[in-house]
């Protein structure tokens, strides 16, 4: 609960740094309230759409509306899903506006010491430090390995967590060991004949739990004829931290991602998640007031793709063999992937060229499916309502293969799977682990 004192620094702040030509962009029409799942779930709240949203922080500004709980609850509840965006006809940049409120909410606010601490431990301690993200994820691999995951599960110990982190601990990938983490390649020749030079954003997460869709990354860019240089100086994208109102510590890791990649003489900077490539393209905004970094912000994010364009741009689905077993696959936006960086096509345009797929699209392919960075673990009741509206629509594809371009999205599709029951008939699959899998030239991998 924010003291009388805080909202008034908060109200201070609102009205010196928020966008105030970018809250009257809006237009107050309603495109954006049918694309908005946390309207459309609260039952059509006002306050919980875009739209109301923006109206709130424009209240703020003006001194009209005091930032209380009910205006943190309204910021909090919000996914970041950014889909107002790509339907609005002003071009308002609602993500900026959010990400800069909590920002501001965030630095005026006396946390409680847990949620501190925590806070502290995670954005500070953690994630800007690869070395001590694999050695939490060689803890997780220990207990995988150990027989003391069988222990936990066989004995009900995994009871006691709360219900969605219980799910989510059936959901974790059989993560490497510590040796396959610290063994990481820098450079990798292309496979045939090249046709570009690549530098690789590995990322934090996907470079130690994920890092078997990092290597099928690789391989499948080794395939399309890159050469791949992977800087050892990079970090994390700063996304978690952006995200949830700590934009310093962001910038901080904005700068040292450019300063590892732009002396590199690439063609293109590739990542495989749809997330931490949204914040990538964003750094020339969340630098745009520091004149030292402006237009080297701006020249990293030109060089920023998915690995889904430039397989397309690179003819790889049609150089290389791609078959599978006779299947039916549905596609699961990454929000961040589509609204953001724009890319919609191209993954499903690989899915439809492996021989052997029958593609389904799904209903609202495009709606967040409840993940939102740790969304899913903060607001686990919202999370989970959009979560089974989203299963309903996968299983009306009669689908076996949900494939999805994000490590959150990822992991909340085989959540839902679990939950479901359909472990047994359904998987989700990072879209390169489904290429890679799908490759049938034995000369080319």
């Amino acid at each position: 609960m924010t003291t009388l004192k805080e909202q008034q620094k908060i109200q201070e702040e609102f009205a010196g740094r928020m966008d105030k030509d970018e809250l009257l962009n809006c237009m107050r029409c309603g495109f954006c309230l049918p694309t908005c799942p946390t309207y459309i779930e609260s039952g059509y709240q006002e306050s919980h759409s875009p739209r109301g949203r923006i109206a709130l922080m424009k209240a703020v500004v003006d001194g009209l509306v005091e930032p209380d709980e009910d205006f943190e609850r309204s910021l909090d509840l919000c996914l970041g899903c950014r889909a107002c965006e790509p339907v609005c006809p002003s071009g308002v940049n609602y993500g900026h506006l959010l990400e800069e409120a909590r920002d501001i909410v965030n630095q005026n606010k006396k946390h409680s010491w847990p949620v501190k601490t925590v806070r502290k431990a995670v954005f500070s301690g953690l994630f800007p430090y690869q070395n001590r993200m694999q050695s939490i994820t060689g803890m997780i691999g220990l207990y995988q390995r150990s027989g003391l995951q069988k222990v936990v599960r066989r004995t009900g110990m995994i009871k006691l967590l709360p219900e969605t982190l219980a799910s989510m601990e059936k959901v974790l990938p059989a993560v490497p060991t510590m040796k396959e983490m610290k063994n990481r390649p820098e450079h990798l020749p292309a496979i045939g004949n090249q046709t570009s030079r690549v530098a690789f954003f590995s990322g934090c997460l996907m470079d130690t739990v994920f890092l078997e869709t990092n290597n099928a990354t690789m391989k499948l860019l080794q395939l399309a004829g890159c050469e791949i240089v992977i800087p050892k100086g990079q970090s994390c994208c700063g996304a978690l931290h952006g995200h949830s109102g700590e934009k310093e510590s962001a910038k901080e890791l904005a700068k040292k991602n450019i300063q590892a990649f732009e002396d590199l003489n690439v063609d293109y900077i590739i990542t495989n998640a749809g997330g931490c490539g949204a914040f990538l393209f964003d750094y020339d905004h969340l630098l745009k007031d520091e004149p030292l970094w402006k237009e080297r912000a701006a020249a990293f994010k030109e060089k920023i793709k998915d690995i889904a364009e430039v397989l397309v741009a690179s003819g790889f689905h049609e150089k290389v063999k791609l078959e599978l077993q006779q299947q039916v696959i549905t596609y699961q936006d990454s929000c961040h992937l589509r609204n953001v960086m724009k890319t919609a096509s191209a993954p499903r345009l690989l899915i439809q060229s492996i021989k052997g797929v029958e593609y389904k699209e799904m209903q609202q392919a495009d709606r967040c499916c409840g993940s939102a960075g740790i969304y899913n673990i903060i607001e686990s009741e919202m999370s989970m309502k959009l979560l089974d509206t989203k299963m309903t629509q996968a299983k009306a594809t009669q689908a076996s293969t949900i494939v999805t371009a994000n490590p959150g999205c990822l992991l909340q599709m085989k959540l839902g799977i679990e939950r479901e029951g359909l472990s047994d008939t359904m998987r989700a699959v990072h879209l390169v682990d489904l290429l890679l899998e799908a490759v049938k030239e034995p000369a080319a991998v």
